[in-house]
C-alpha cells in the first residue's frame, strides 16, 4: 500500500450497515504483504442467489475460470478473496490451488464446493500456496461478523491507497432492501468487464437469473466505462450476491428482471455500480487528476463509446492533462485514430466550458488563460461533438504522471 492517499480520494467514507444475511472475516496470511490483511472470507449462511460477470481476457486467471464453472449453480454460501497473488498464468499449479482453496472453504462453512466463489489479485505468474488458507479459513467463519465492510475492503487491496465501499437502499414492492459493495483498483485498470475485483450484497430476494440480468446492464455505464491505463486484468471479477433476507420483511420474491417491482432497485444498484468505479479512477495509480469525456454527435451510441475511450487511453492525452496543458491537438488526434466515422471540419471541442476549437479549427475567441485555469482543476470535463449523428458517450479516465511509471516499474520488488 503506497505511503499516501490519492488526492482524489472521497474525503469521507459512508457509514456502511450490517446486511443481514452475510458475515465477513479477514486474515493476514503473508501471501505477499507483511503485517497486513490479505484475505477475506464472505459467509452466507443461508444460501444466496449469485451473478457475475468476468475479464474478456483470453488469458483469464484460475479463480476466474473457477468462479465461471460454478456461476450456472446459482448459489453461494462463501467467497474468498486474496491480495498479493493474482494465481494467474499459473498452470497446473493455479488449477490445483483454486481447487485445495475451494476444499477449505467448503470443510470451513459446511457447504459443497459448487457454492464457493474465489477471487484473487496480485502478481501474475507467481504460483499461489493454497495451504495458508487452510489454516485460517476455519477460525474466520467462526469470527466474521456483519459490521466488517471497511475492513473487508481493505483485506482486498494492492496498489491502491483507500478502501473502496459503497451503501444504497431501495424498495421492491413496498419493503426496503439494502445494497452495501466493495471493490479493490488501482492500476492495469480498462473498461473490458470488471476492470478489477468487485462484490456487492443485498438482502434482497431476487433469482439468480434476474440478477445476472441486471448486473450484465448495470456495468455498461459503470465499470465498461472506466479506464487507467488501458490494460484489461486477467483476474477482473465483479459478483452480485442476494442473501433473501428482505424476504422475513415480506418482500416477494423477484424472479425475472423485467418486474416492475425492480425499477427502484435496478436504478439503486447501477448508482452504486457508477460510485465504485469511479473510486476506481479516482485511485488511478499515479493520478492527481479526473477526467470525465463525453462524446456527442456520433454515428450511434457504439462509436461514441470508441471514440471517447480512444481519447481517454491516449497516453499523450493523458500527460497533456497530467501537465495542465490544454492542448486540444491531441484529442483532435485521439478522435482520428479512433477508426470511428468523423469529419475534421465540423469537429467541436470543450475544456470544462470553455470552447476550444470549433468546425475543425481553433475557436476565434479562444481564451489560453480560460483553458488553462479548466485544466488547473482537480476534475477535467472534456466534450468532443462530432456532429454528425445522435451518438453519446460518456467514460472516465484520470491523468498520467510520472507516479505510475514509478509505481509500475518495480511492482513485482
Amino acid at each position: 500500500m503506497s505511503a499516501s492517499v490519492s488526492p482524489l480520494a472521497p474525503k469521507s467514507y459512508p457509514d456502511m450497515p450490517p446486511l443481514r444475511g452475510v458475515r465477513m472475516a479477514t486474515a493476514a496470511a503473508g501471501i505477499k504483504y507483511k503485517n497486513r490483511t490479505d484475505v477475506l472470507l464472505m459467509v452466507f449462511d443461508r444460501p444466496a442467489a449469485v451473478a457475475g460477470v468476468f475479464t474478456r481476457s483470453k488469458c483469464p486467471s484460475a479463480p476466474v475460470d473457477f468462479c465461471r464453472a460454478n456461476l450456472p449453480h446459482g448459489i453461494a454460501r462463501a467467497v474468498v478473496v486474496n491480495s498479493g497473488n493474482a494465481n494467474a498464468f499459473t498452470g497446473i499449479k493455479g488449477k490445483a490451488a483454486t481447487a485445495l482453496t475451494a476444499k477449505s472453504a467448503s470443510q470451513a462453512v459446511g457447504c459443497g464446493e459448487n457454492e464457493v466463489y474465489l477471487a484473487s489479485t496480485g502478481v501474475i505468474g507467481e504460483p499461489l500456496d493454497a495451504t495458508k488458507f487452510a489454516g485460517v479459513l476455519g477460525d474466520m467463519n467462526r469470527t466474521a461478523a456483519g459490521d466488517f465492510w471497511q475492513e473487508a475492503a481493505k483485506a482486498i487491496m494492492t496498489t491502491d491507497t483507500y478502501p473502496k465501499v459503497a451503501t444504497r437502499t431501495a424498495e421492491i414492492g413496498g419493503v426496503k432492501v439494502t445494497i452495501n459493495g466493495i471493490a479493490k483498483g488501482a492500476g492495469m485498470i480498462a473498461p473490458d468487464m470488471a476492470t478489477m475485483l468487485s462484490f456487492v450484497v443485498t438482502d434482497a430476494d431476487i433469482a439468480s437469473p434476474a440478477l445476472q440480468t441486471l448486473l450484465a446492464a448495470g456495468v455498461g455505464p459503470s465499470f465498461n466505462s472506466v479506464t487507467v491505463d488501458s490494460d484489461t486484468s486477467t483476474s477482473d471479477t465483479l459478483m452480485l450476491f442476494a442473501t433473501g433476507a428482505a424476504a422475513d420483511d415480506g418482500q416477494v420474491r423477484v424472479e425475472s428482471a423485467d418486474d416492475p417491482r425492480l425499477q427502484s432497485f435496478r436504478a439503486a444498484l447501477d448508482d452504486l455500480l457508477k460510485d465504485l468505479a469511479l473510486q476506481v479512477v479516482r485511485d488511478g495509480e499515479g493520478a492527481r487528476k479526473m477526467v470525465e469525456i463525453t462524446v456527442t454527435g456520433a454515428e450511434s451510441d457504439a462509436a461514441a463509446k470508441v471514440i471517447a475511450l480512444s481519447i481517454a487511453n491516449s497516453p499523450l492525452v493523458k500527460t497533456a492533462i497530467a501537465g495542465e496543458d490544454a492542448n486540444w491537438g491531441r484529442v483532435v488526434m485521439a478522435v482520428g485514430k479512433s477508426g470511428e466515422m468523423a469529419d475534421r471540419d465540423r469537429l467541436a471541442i470543450w475544456f470544462g466550458d470553455v470552447r476550444v476549437a470549433v468546425e475543425g479549427e481553433r475557436d476565434p475567441s479562444y481564451s489560453e488563460a480560460a483553458a488553462t485555469a479548466v485544466m488547473r482543476q482537480q476534475d477535467i470535463p472534456v466534450k468532443v461533438d462530432l456532429g454528425l449523428g445522435n451518438g453519446t458517450a460518456t467514460v472516465w479516465t484520470c491523468d498520467l504522471t510520472k507516479e505510475y511509471v514509478a509505481i509500475n516499474g518495480d511492482y513485482r520488488s
